[in-house]
């Protein structure tokens, strides 16, 4: 399959201790590991196409300037996307490998990693983190058509807060120090979004004066 060799070689070879003995533990393994390369993959490459066609279905209730504006979303998000696989892969997963290692080697139980659990457990944390990055392109967009607004954002800021802090807690080893390495980067994504958000409302709010003035002065 088209890519998954080459990014699977890499991240055998890029593995937080060194490269890695993988098993397979099923006849199946090997096969289950094709597909979710191939979902991964697909994933990236088909987020550009699914937020073109999000905003070819809103572009008939948007201005020409506000439809030139969100379709710079596109790459944003894309860009967006891979900060996040980034952050996760060399920030997150080192952090929650090292931690499995330490408690394997506490126990006194060897070492033996199965190629299909490795990589489940690569991904559940990759995917998850990517996602969330994309927070403030999503924020921002829903602004720009109207759905949100930083009020809205600012009087969920505690529940927003409290999530962020649940996502740090889950996909990191139990320790203070990896929850806030993770939870501070997203309390501050979402900060971040929030303050893009009031921008974005407030040139809506400009633009709908100006229009309304507009209207007046040619009654």
């Amino acid at each position: 399959m088209f890519g998954a060799e080459p990014l699977f070689d890499y991240l055998i070879d890029a593995a937080p201790s060194g490269q890695v003995d993988l098993s397979a533990f099923s006849p199946w393994d090997a096969i289950s590991l094709y597909m979710k390369f191939a979902f991964v993959i697909s994933f990236i490459v088909v987020i550009p196409f699914t937020l073109f066609q999000l905003w070819a279905f809103v572009k008939p209730a948007l201005g020409k300037k506000e439809q030139r504006a969100t379709l710079r979303y596109i790459p944003g998000a894309l860009f967006m996307f891979l900060a996040g696989l980034a952050f996760a892969y060399y920030v997150i997963f080192p952090m929650a490998y090292s931690f499995t290692e330490k408690v394997t080697e506490n126990l006194g139980l060897k070492q033996v990693y199965g190629a299909n659990q490795y990589f489940s457990f690569l991904f559940n944390i990759l995917v998850p983190m990517s996602l969330l990055f994309e927070l403030p392109i999503v924020i921002l967009f829903l602004t720009r058509i109207g759905i949100l607004s930083p009020a809205l954002l600012r009087k969920l800021r505690k529940l927003a807060w409290f999530v962020m802090a649940v996502v740090g807690v889950v996909v990191t080893p139990p320790d203070v120090i990896s929850d806030l390495l993770v939870a501070v980067p997203l309390i501050l994504l979402y900060e971040i979004s929030v303050l893009l958000s009031a921008s974005a409302y407030n040139k809506r709010m400009r633009r709908a004066a100006e229009r309304e003035a507009a209207l007046d002065e040619d009654d």
